[in-house]
């Protein structure tokens, strides 16, 4: 399945050569991993909750996935996004994209990731020093979604 939401970690080189396992058409293979930072606006993260509405959010992934296949000529997709509590270090979110060529991949999973962080329904929630707080989508986030909508 191309799309996973789990609590668990994942092994990003299984991960990869499981993607493109028996496929000799895949001349490139595109990666993002996100990973816990330990500050986010200015102050310390100790921990990061990630929430999410099942059913909805892989809905929401395959649709994002779909519009990629549309316009870029790629073959195979992976998202694995993680929930509940992390660590700074930790892994979030694993996005691979396989093509024929480099640059179908790397705009494909460039699109992705940047629909991901806009539109996906995940929860982000961060426990710092001063309490906990809710993070929203950065404005550098939405921009770089904006530009997939340019006509």
């Amino acid at each position: 399945m191309p799309i996973r939401i789990q609590e668990a970690d994942f092994d990003i080189s299984a991960e990869i050569a499981a993607l493109r396992h028996g496929d000799a058409r895949v001349g490139a293979v595109v990666t993002f991993l996100g990973t816990v930072r330990d500050m986010n606006d200015g102050s310390a993260v100790k921990e990061m909750t990630l929430e999410h509405y099942p059913g909805m959010t892989e809905k929401a992934l395959q649709e994002i996935i779909d519009q990629a296949k549309a316009r870029w000529d790629i073959y195979q997709t992976l998202v694995i996004h993680r929930v509940g509590p992390m660590q700074p270090e930790e892994q979030i979110v694993l996005v691979a994209v396989t093509s024929a060529h480099r640059g179908e991949a790397f705009a494909a999973c460039e699109f992705i990731m940047d629909y991901l962080k806009t539109a996906a329904p995940f929860w982000k929630k961060e426990d710092t020093p001063e309490g906990g707080r809710w993070v929203d989508a950065r404005v550098t986030d939405e921009a770089a979604m904006a530009r997939w909508t340019k006509k």
